[in-house]
């Protein structure tokens, strides 16, 4: 699993992730293989940096669908224009990746499979397995270590004067505590945009 984190605070956005790997009972550390768990997609509103948790599998196949999605369909600036622009990457993922998209027979729609996080200029977003997406006013995480993330980030926010202060204190604290999450970290930051 993982420890990914999204912060807003003070004109500033920030992501940040783990780099360690499991699989099972085995540990791929940031020493032996380059593990990140966040990407950068271009959009026409600009950059996007997308963090995932789920299987390892997710992680290439994700990178790799979105960033060779036409611009004009690539939208994540709003928490519409992501569920748009998942809903039609999840037939893509369907039909060119082999997703598969059963969880349980009681399940209310086809999942995804994965939880992602999105950090742009526009904001902080969060993307669950049935499309279903979140726009968070300050932080959030996702993955094993985000109970222990949100608590470290809740205490944090307050005294701290930047988002990067913030999610840096949320993911010691995943790597701390939480055994599938190790630092070092990988951490992006940018600018929110001035509201028109």
């Amino acid at each position: 699993m993982t420890t990914v984190v999204v912060v807003k605070k003070a004109g500033q956005i920030a992501i940040a992730a783990d780099t360690l790997v499991t699989f099972g009972d085995t540990r791929l550390a940031h020493r032996f293989e380059d593990n990140t768990k966040i990407f950068k997609v271009e959009t026409d509103d600009g950059p996007s940096y997308i963090g995932m948790a789920g299987t390892v599998a997710h992680f290439p196949v994700l990178r790799k669908a979105m960033g060779s999605m036409p611009r004009e369909i690539l939208k994540l600036a709003s928490k519409d224009e992501v569920f748009d622009t998942f809903t039609k990457l999840h037939p893509y993922l369907k039909d060119n990746f082999f997703l598969q998209t059963k969880e349980e027979d009681s399940d209310p729609y086809e999942s995804s499979q994965f939880s992602v996080v999105i950090a742009n200029a526009s904001g902080i977003y969060g993307l669950y397995s049935y499309r279903e997406v979140f726009e968070f006013k300050e932080f959030w995480g996702i993955g094993s270590g985000r109970s222990f993330a949100l608590g470290a980030m809740h205490a944090a926010y307050p005294k701290a004067k930047t988002a990067r202060e913030v999610a840096e204190a949320g993911i010691a604290a995943g790597c701390e505590f939480d055994r599938n999450s190790e630092l070092p970290c990988d951490i992006f930051t940018v600018k929110t945009k001035e509201p028109k």
